[in-house]
């Protein structure tokens, strides 16, 4: 019997063009990379998501429209979720990051902590929000990220703003617990939740839009924190106190307004808030739902209330394909996040004023936002991750160096620019992140390994807190030099990684060109391999 037509799910491209995409490189020849399926002779049903998907009703395998159609859907969801995401994750930052304002304004002298009882808190908070990270995806995808989402900020805001009653060591340390268990889940939750409107493809550029609006926040911070701790002395309040109770309350606001905004998906937009008729026509709902699944049909297989198993989890955890990633961020923000977390303490100690300080982080931020932005467009043009993430540590490897040999007599302005170029390195967080949700190959593999990944990245910051130690600064001599060996094992490690995913890929390639076109068709007709398991899937590196 002859095989059937070849069917692509690339948006029903034609043959010919199919055929460029191929030669470019952009999708692999009767396989998967990344997040694109491409079958040859197999019939379209193969592909087609379970009954209990919430989109399936707008599900049609030979439903066409126009890419301005398309450019206009995506600018519809990017205004509509994309922006509201990007303000959640304001929020998370606003209350997670405000604690380097409120050391400029003498917290510490205030609650008579020392540094090393500031690194202890930060570690406490690392910790929690690692331990809630894996139970707290598994609850978002029990209950949808639309509900468990703004349920976690209201929550966490109440926590925030209470800090402005602490009184000591003690109160410290259970704020830190109660947010980190709190805020744990909440980034790997928003990926989820954006996986469910965009490609795989589209999702490294949102993503660099959600971590714009993390150093934005910072900036916002600075400024804010410029007016609030001028309160300090009204009603006998540290103007830290302020900050705590006001930027909470900001969050908790924000909060409950999302829970009424976020849909579930793209076919459920529709309520008394967001309009009885929602935000999309039946056109719109199509044309997302298709172009979802025609780039990764795996997103069909799970509805989106749909708990995990604990076989699943088992799977998922056991996923070894996925383990350089987690292995990567183990350890890739460690030497600057030092810095990061010192850097208003830093400034103070070279003799800049509190007001001055806060703004002073300003271009830290601001640079750092530009590098993202410029890395993450240049990983896509490239179609090169791993090695343009390790440009995160060729930048930070020579600033590093000069902190650990720097005079004591250098001038206060030179140490400035260097902790501002440290903080402002490339930030390759949405590169990681989108190549795991890319690499994940299924639902239920994706809901786990953004949690893992992520739980990886918080280990890094409790080691990272505990670098910068007290009977080593003000210069941390002793913590630069480590930050240093670090820096070079990431190097090696990213190499690493990439050299591991093209030897994966070049294996299966051999095995799938070897195999005739019946041989395919029998094999994803009849395989058990599921997501990143499967002959014809390429990981992306």
């Amino acid at each position: 019997m002859d095989a059937p037509a070849r069917f692509s799910f690339d948006r029903g491209v034609p043959a010919a063009q199919y055929d460029e995409m191929v030669r470019r490189g952009s999708i692999a020849k009767g396989g998967r990379t990344g997040t694109t399926f491409v079958s040859s002779g197999v019939d379209e049903e193969f592909y087609k998501p379970i009954a209990q998907y919430e989109g399936i009703h707008r599900y049609d395998p030979y439903f066409e429209w126009e890419p301005q159609e398309e450019k206009k859907v995506v600018r519809k969801v990017d205004k509509r979720i994309c922006t509201w995401v990007c303000l959640m994750f304001f929020a998370l930052q606003l209350d997670r990051g405000n604690i380097t304002q409120a050391l400029s304004d003498n917290m510490l002298d205030d609650l008579k902590l020392t540094t090393n009882d500031y690194n202890y808190g930060q570690t406490i908070f690392f910790l929690s929000f690692l331990c809630a990270e894996l139970p707290s995806q598994l609850i978002s995808k029990k209950l949808g990220p639309d509900r468990w989402i703004p349920i976690q900020m209201v929550a966490w805001s109440l926590v925030a703003a209470m800090q402005a009653l602490l009184s000591g060591r003690s109160s410290f340390y259970a704020c830190r617990a109660l947010l980190g268990l709190i805020e744990g889940g909440f980034i790997p939750d928003n990926i989820l939740y954006l996986s469910y409107f965009y490609t795989g493809t589209e999702l490294p550029k949102r993503l660099s839009f959600f971590w714009v609006s993390y150093q934005g926040t910072n900036i916002i911070a600075a400024f804010l924190a410029f007016g609030i701790l001028r309160l300090r002395g009204h009603n006998g309040m540290g103007g830290w106190r302020w900050l705590f109770a006001i930027e909470g309350t900001i969050t908790g606001i924000i909060g409950i307004i999302s829970y009424f905004y976020l849909p579930p998906s793209p076919t459920q937009t529709a309520s008394k808030f967001r309009g009885k008729d929602g935000w999309f026509n039946e056109h719109e709902e199509k044309i997302m739902v298709n172009r979802i699944l025609r780039d990764d049909p795996s997103k069909g297989d799970m509805h989106n209330r749909q708990a995990l198993s604990i076989k699943a989890i088992g799977r998922c955890l056991g996923d070894y394909h996925m383990w350089p990633l987690y292995l990567i961020g183990l350890s890739w923000l460690i030497p600057n996040n030092p810095m990061q977390a010192y850097l208003t303490l830093q400034l103070r100690s070279v003799g800049f004023k509190t007001f001055e300080t806060n703004l002073l982080t300003i271009p830290a931020y601001t640079l750092f936002i530009l590098q993202l932005l410029f890395w993450t467009w240049l990983s896509e043009r490239w179609n090169e991750r791993f090695l343009t993430a390790m440009v995160s540590q060729i930048w930070t490897l020579p600033i590093l160096i000069a902190l650990a040999v720097l005079p004591k007599t250098t001038g206060p302005w030179v140490k400035w620019a260097l902790s501002c170029l440290l903080v402002g390195h490339p930030y390759m967080h949405a590169i990681l992140v989108a190549m795991g949700s890319r690499n994940a190959g299924t639902v239920r593999t994706r809901t786990v390994a953004s949690a893992l990944y992520n739980m990886s990245v918080q280990a890094s910051s409790i080691i990272a807190s505990n670098i910068y130690r007290n009977d080593d600064k003000p210069l941390y001599r002793r913590g630069n030099r480590v930050l240093i060996g670090i820096c070079v094992y990431n190097i090696f490690v990213f190499v690493g990684a990439k050299l591991y995913y093209v030897h994966v890929n070049v294996k299966r390639d051999k095995s799938w060109n070897a195999k005739t076109s019946e041989e395919r068709q029998h094999y994803l007709a009849t395989t058990t391999d599921k997501g990143n398991k499967r002959l014809d899937f390429r990981f992306a590196h």
